[in-house]
C-alpha cells in the first residue's frame, strides 16, 4: 500500500478545517471572533472584507503525495503550490532556523459553503521526512498550532480603509501578531491575535489585501515587535523551569515508561512511574510545548527529542538533564558572582573546584562521566580521519585525558592495526578499562595515570578532546607545550572543540563559553585564537572539519622546521 504524505492528526485537522469553512459566513464568523462587535462595526468590517479561508500548517512525509491525501479529506486542488514566504519566515525566527532550511509551500483547495460562496482552505506544508530534525519542530506546531488561522481579504484596498479596518480590531482586542508581503502572490498578510473572549475557536486571524502596502504593514509590525519584548522576556525568565522540567523527566524515569509503555493513558503512567496523575499530566503538557512530547489520543508519546532521555537509548543525554538539573543548576545561581569577581560560581558554590568536587565523590564523577559519553555522537566521523588510515606509519593514538575512553574506544574498533594510550587521573582510569573491555578492545590499550605533564611520547596520533575549553590560556600553553615535546616531527594532533563563530548567530559554542567561565573557569575560543595557542607550542593549524553538535576537528602538526 502506498504511504500516507500526512499523519493522521493532520489528515483530522484538515478535515474539521473544511467543515468549519463551509459551516461559517462572514458576519457570523466576526461576531465569534469579536464578541463586543456592534451593529455599525459589523457592517463596516462586512462591507469591506469578506470571509476567505481557514489555514493550517501540515507536516508531510512526501510532499508529491499530498494532492492525493488532501483529495481523501474531500479537498481537491488544481494549481501548483506555491512558495509561502510570510509563514517560512515566522518558522525560521521562531525556530532561529536558516529559511533556506525550510520549504514551505501553499496549497488552497476550494470549499463551497452552505451560503453558496466559494472560499478555501488555506495548507501550509512543510515536507518533513521521518528522519528528519524538523519532525520536533512538527510536533510542537502541532501542539502550539501558531499557524492556524481564519482569513478575511480585504476588497477596499485603501490605506485610509486599512487603518480603519485595523482600528476597529484592535478596538475589540485583537492585536498585532506579525505579517508580510509575499511577492509570489502580490498580497500583503495582517496577522492578529484574537481577544482572549473569542469563541470561534482559531486564535488567529489574518487580513489580507492585494497588493504591496508596505507603509501600513510597517506600522503593524512595530505595534508586533512593542508587543513581543515582554513576552520575550517571560519566556527567557522560565528557562530555570525548562532545565528542571527535563531533569525531573529524566530523574523520574518517565521516557522510559513511556517508551515500554506505548498509547498509555496518563493515568497508568502515573500509576506505572509512581507519580501523581494530575502533577504528571500537567509536567506532560509543558513538555508538549517544549517539542520533548506530543499529545495523542491515548495521552501522550515521546518526540526524537524526548527518546534521547531514555536510559538505554543510543546516545542517551539522560545524564545530562541529570547533570545540568543538578550540580551546574546550582553553580549558576551564582554566575553574577563570577562576573563580578572572575572567580568561578561553582568554586564559590560548592567550596572547591569543579575537578576536585568531582573526583571526592564517586556517583558525581560517574555522572560527570556518562554526561561526557551523552555527547559522543559528535565524535561519529572522527575515526573517518585520515590519520588513522596510514596502517604502515601510524600504530599508537594517545587520548590526552580521554575521560571514560568513548572516542579512543571508537577509534581502536574502526581501525583494528592501531594501539592506544590513554592518560587520564587514576580515578577516571577504571571507567576506562570499563568502557574498553566492552568495545573488546582492552587487549589494545595501555593507560597512564597522571596529569598533563606525563602526556607519554612515542604516539603517531594525539588527541585532545574537550580539554583545551576547560582552561585559561596559560594552562593551555602547558597542556599544547607538553603535547608538542612528546609529539615526534611526523606525529598528528587531532583537537576537538566548539568553536566560537567570527559572525552569524550565536551557536552553541556561544552558550558554552558561558558554562565553562561559570563552572570551571575555562572559556571556548574562536579559530584565530586556537591558532595563536598552537603557535605559542610550536604547533599549526593543517585543516579543519565539522562535527556534530557544532563542534569542530582540529587537525595540528608540528609547525615546519621544528621537531
Amino acid at each position: 500500500m502506498t504511504p500516507a504524505a500526512l499523519p493522521d492528526d493532520d489528515a483530522a485537522c484538515l478535515r474539521d478545517a473544511a467543515e468549519f469553512v463551509r459551516d461559517h459566513e462572514t458576519d457570523t464568523l466576526l461576531r465569534l471572533l469579536l464578541p463586543g462587535l456592534d451593529g455599525p462595526e459589523t457592517r463596516a468590517l462586512t462591507d469591506r472584507c469578506r470571509f476567505s479561508h481557514a489555514a493550517l500548517l501540515v507536516f508531510p512525509e512526501d510532499p508529491d503525495a499530498l494532492r492525493r491525501d488532501l483529495a481523501a479529506c474531500g479537498l481537491a486542488i488544481d494549481a501548483e503550490p506555491q512558495p509561502s514566504v510570510v509563514v517560512r519566515a515566522r518558522l525560521a525566527a521562531r525556530y532561529r532556523r536558516d529559511p533556506a532550511d525550510l520549504d514551505v509551500r501553499i496549497l488552497r483547495p476550494e470549499v463551497l459553503g452552505l451560503d453558496g460562496n466559494r472560499r478555501m482552505v488555506e495548507v501550509f506544508a512543510l515536507t518533513t521526512p521521518p528522519d528528519s530534525d524538523l519532525r520536533a519542530i512538527a510536533a510542537l506546531e502541532r501542539w502550539e498550532r501558531n499557524e492556524a488561522h481564519v482569513a478575511f481579504e480585504v476588497d477596499w484596498p485603501d490605506p485610509l480603509v486599512l487603518h480603519g479596518l485595523r482600528s476597529i480590531l484592535a478596538r475589540h482586542g485583537a492585536t498585532p501578531d506579525g505579517g508580510g508581503y509575499n511577492p509570489h502572490e502580490d498580497g500583503t498578510v495582517f496577522y492578529y491575535a484574537a481577544p482572549a473572549d473569542s469563541k470561534a475557536g482559531y486564535r488567529r486571524m489574518e487580513l489580507f489585501v492585494r497588493g504591496d502596502h508596505q507603509d501600513v504593514l510597517d506600522v503593524h509590525l512595530a505595534e508586533h515587535r512593542a508587543g513581543q519584548a515582554g513576552n520575550t522576556l517571560l519566556t527567557l525568565f522560565t528557562g530555570a523551569w525548562t532545565t528542571q522540567a527535563l531533569a525531573a523527566f529524566a530523574e523520574l524515569r518517565i521516557p522510559d515508561a513511556m517508551s515500554a509503555h506505548a498509547g498509555t493513558d496518563t493515568a497508568t503512567l502515573a500509576q506505572v512511574t509512581g507519580t501523581h496523575p494530575d502533577r504528571l499530566a500537567r509536567l506532560l503538557r509543558y513538555l508538549a510545548a517544549l517539542g520533548i512530547v506530543t499529545g495523542h489520543r491515548n495521552g501522550f508519546r515521546l518526540t526524537e527529542a524526548g527518546a534521547l532521555l531514555r536510559e538505554d537509548g543510543q546516545y542517551s543525554m539522560r545524564p545530562l538533564a541529570l547533570m545540568y538539573g543538578g550540580p551546574f543548576y546550582e553553580s549558576f545561581s551564582d554566575l553574577a558572582h563570577t562576573v563580578r569577581t572572575g572567580q568561578e560560581a561553582f568554586e564559590h558554590r560548592f567550596g572547591e573546584n569543579h575537578f576536585a568536587h568531582f573526583a571526592g565523590r564517586p556517583e558525581l564523577a560517574d555522572l560527570f562521566q556518562r554526561s561526557m559519553a551523552a555527547s559522543s555522537r559528535m565524535f561519529d566521523p572522527v575515526p573517518d580521519h585520515p590519520v588513522f588510515a596510514r596502517a604502515a606509519a601510524r600504530r599508537v593514538v594517545v587520548d590526552v585525558a580521554g575521560g571514560n575512553g568513548e572516542l579512543l574506544a571508537r577509534i581502536l574498533t574502526a581501525h583494528p592495526h592501531l594501539r592506544g594510550t590513554l592518560l587520564e587521573q587514576p580515578h577516571v582510569v577504571e571507567s576506562a578499562r570499563r568502557t574498553m573491555r566492552d568495545a573488546d578492545c582492552a587487549e589494545r590499550c595501555d593507560y597512564v595515570s597522571g596529569g598533563f605533564a606525563d602526556v607519554p611520547s612515542g604516539g603517531d596520533v594525539y588527541v585532545l578532546s574537550r580539554v583545551l575549553h576547560d582552561w585559561e590560556d596559560d594552562r593551555c600553553h602547558e597542556i599544547l607545550g607538553a603535547c608538542s615535546r612528546a609529539m615526534a616531527a611526523d606525529a598528528d594532533l587531532l583537537v576537538v572543540e566548539r568553536v566560537l563563530a567570527d559572525h552569524g548567530p550565536a551557536a552553541l559554542a556561544t552558550a558554552w563559553d558561558l558554562h565553562m567561565m561559570c563552572n570551571v573557569g575555562g572559556r571556548e575560543r574562536g579559530l584565530g585564537h586556537y591558532q595563536r595557542l598552537f603557535a605559542a607550542a610550536g604547533l599549526e593549524l593543517v585543516a579543519t572539519s565539522p562535527l556534530p553538535l557544532d563542534a569542530t576537528l582540529m587537525h595540528v602538526r608540528k609547525s615546519s622546521g621544528l621537531s
